[in-house]
């Protein structure tokens, strides 16, 4: 128990001064780290980059994880795009999608006393004041009311407020650790300052929740908790407590190749039904927002993230993964050009050059989506599409912005998914629903 505690958050830096004074600290840090790598390098010029990202990621991702928020939140995403960072970015920043630490309960009352005016004890039978699960906007409580047991989310404080001046202040190390252009970081960053804001809004996810949880209804194997919103605000969610194991607790389990292909199948089906049904996704596939519950069905637990797919994106987009449009090479460029992979002012070698590296890569990304089965196990497939990715991450063609800022959040649930999918080792049916695009025409 003390243990416990002595890991527990007792304040957030909240203001905007306190927020800065925080990252001035870690860039100085930084800095020292650099020091210190190229003063080892006179004495070793072989010495590679290992040690010193394994200490920025360190510094970095406890800075963040005190602060909480968008800026825990950008590093979440980072780590789940593993062709963007370096392996020991990934490595550390894919904790806080389990890790983070957590608030100690005079907040968590404080929070309740804002909103509804009265302490936790006072609304639920039972309420545990230590914190079952931490991440990045929020922490999750045990309570029951009436013999039911719930999950309570509570957003931490100041978080939704200082969404657009936490990212100012996260993009200096974007910038260094990606590497993009200026103008791809800002496309980058304001994509995620939209879905942020929506994310922080409790209200505006209780809607979506039960919107979503009805609407999949129709899906196979896949469960979602009853949503309370008389007890739940715009920092606090109440719904049902999903008992069950998440990802990682799962795979420890062993279980066999049935189950595996019965969970991959869930997430294939609760994934693409959204996609080419509702037009509207559910874009944060990390492993903590999923239950594989005690009856093994795949539980889904936080609808925080959605991105809406616009008609001019949806189409130009699946048209290339779904159907014989790469057969037809000026509609194909139409299509790049649609979505801004090919721009206006490129010259001739430019669009061949682009024409036949986006070809390459969409066709290997789109394979599951080509055959009416698709074994997940596959490492081949893997490598090919990773290794593709790094590929294309160093060459100098890709500085520049290409494709519209819908791919931020659309590729962040594909290689997501695919990711989860990889580790369950499934074999899936690829076909129960598909992309609703014509078949082109020559």
């Amino acid at each position: 128990m003390n243990d416990e505690k002595a890991k527990e958050q007792n304040s957030i830096p909240t203001s905007k001064v306190e927020r800065s004074a925080k990252f001035v600290k870690t860039g100085f840090k930084i800095g020292g780290n650099y020091i210190k790598h190229y003063s080892k390098k006179l004495f070793n010029p072989n010495l590679d980059r290992t040690e010193l990202n394994e200490d920025n990621a360190t510094d970095i991702y406890q800075s963040l994880s005190e602060l909480k928020g968008s800026a825990l939140k950008v590093a979440q995403m980072l780590s789940m795009d593993k062709n963007l960072l370096p392996q020991a970015y990934v490595n550390k920043f894919s904790q806080s999608q389990y890790n983070a630490p957590p608030l100690s309960g005079p907040l968590i009352v404080q929070t309740f006393k804002k909103y509804f005016g009265k302490t936790p004890d006072q609304i639920y039978d039972k309420f545990n004041i230590h914190s079952t699960n931490a991440a990045s906007i929020g922490q999750v409580h045990q309570a029951e009311l009436n013999g039911k047991k719930l999950a309570v989310k509570i957003q931490y404080p100041g978080v939704g407020d200082s969404i657009s001046s936490d990212l100012k202040l996260v993009k200096p190390f974007a910038f260094r650790m990606l590497g993009m252009s200026e103008k791809e970081l800002d496309i980058y960053m304001k994509e995620v300052e939209e879905r942020l804001l929506e994310e922080t809004d409790y209200e505006l996810e209780i809607r979506r929740s039960i919107e979503f949880s009805i609407a999949c209804k129709v899906l196979n194997n896949v469960v979602f908790p009853d949503y309370y919103p008389d007890l739940s605000s715009k920092r606090i969610i109440t719904m049902d407590w999903l008992d069950g194991m998440h990802l990682k607790e799962f795979l420890a389990t062993d279980p066999s190749q049935e189950l595996r292909n019965k969970i991959g199948q869930a997430l294939w089906d609760f994934y693409n039904y959204q996609q080419h049904e509702l037009r509207a996704v559910h874009a944060d596939p990390h492993p903590g927002n999923f239950m594989i519950t005690t009856n093994n069905k795949l539980g889904v637990i936080d609808f925080g993230c959605i991105k809406v797919m616009p008609d001019d994106f949806y189409y130009p987009f699946f048209s290339l993964t779904s159907t014989d449009l790469f057969k037809d090479k000026q509609e194909t460029i139409k299509a790049f050009r649609q979505l801004e992979m090919i721009l206006p002012n490129d010259t001739p070698q430019q669009v061949e050059f682009y024409h036949d590296m986006f070809k390459q890569m969409i066709s290997l990304f789109a394979k599951p989506y080509i055959t009416s089965t698709f074994d997940f196990s596959d490492k081949k497939f893997f490598d090919d599409l990773f290794g593709f990715g790094e590929k294309i991450s160093k060459m100098p063609e890709f500085k520049q912005a290409r494709g519209v800022k819908h791919f931020i959040y659309v590729n962040r649930t594909n290689f997501g998914l695919y990711n989860i999918l990889h580790d369950l080792k499934a074999f899936v049916k690829t076909d129960t629903y598909k992309p609703q695009v014509e078949k082109a025409t020559a």
